[in-house]
């Protein structure tokens, strides 16, 4: 053997806050009305930005942009609904979901034995949960 290499993932800022991103409904745009609002919405908001100060920072304006088209999207497309692939599927089973990758996160930042054992903790409760609802949704359905 010449070397032993050890290797580690680490997440960086960006991964954690990737969950928490909105997805915009972007097939309405296919529709004519919904386009042509959008394109109104987003004039108009640029139209205000240009009255504002151009000795504004850099940042602040980016930020501004961004907020107004984000915004506008919200308001004209709406969120993206996920399909629900599985009817048992439910707000509670999201918010188990969330917490097994706080988990997840919490142990790949700083993985400690008590992190790794929390983890296991979690991953054992929620896929008891899971199996739980399944099971009594499928009994339900019978």
């Amino acid at each position: 053997m010449i070397a032993n290499v050890r290797e580690r993932l680490a997440v960086g800022k960006q991964a954690a806050q990737r969950f928490d991103r909105q997805r915009f409904n972007l097939r309405k745009l296919n529709e004519l009305e919904v386009r042509e609002q959008y394109q109104i919405e987003i004039t108009n908001r640029f139209a205000a930005l240009e009255n504002l100060n151009d000795d504004e920072e850099v940042n602040r304006t980016w930020g501004n942009i961004n907020e107004n088209i984000q915004t506008s999207a919200k308001e004209s497309l709406g969120l993206h609904e996920l399909k629900q692939h599985k009817p048992w599927f439910d707000e509670e089973c999201l918010g188990f979901l969330d917490q097994r990758k706080r988990a997840k996160m919490q142990w790949i930042q700083d993985p400690s034995q008590s992190n790794g054992v929390n983890l296991n903790n979690v991953r054992r409760e929620v896929s008891r949960y899971f199996r739980n609802k399944k099971k009594a949704y499928l009994r339900a359905k019978n």
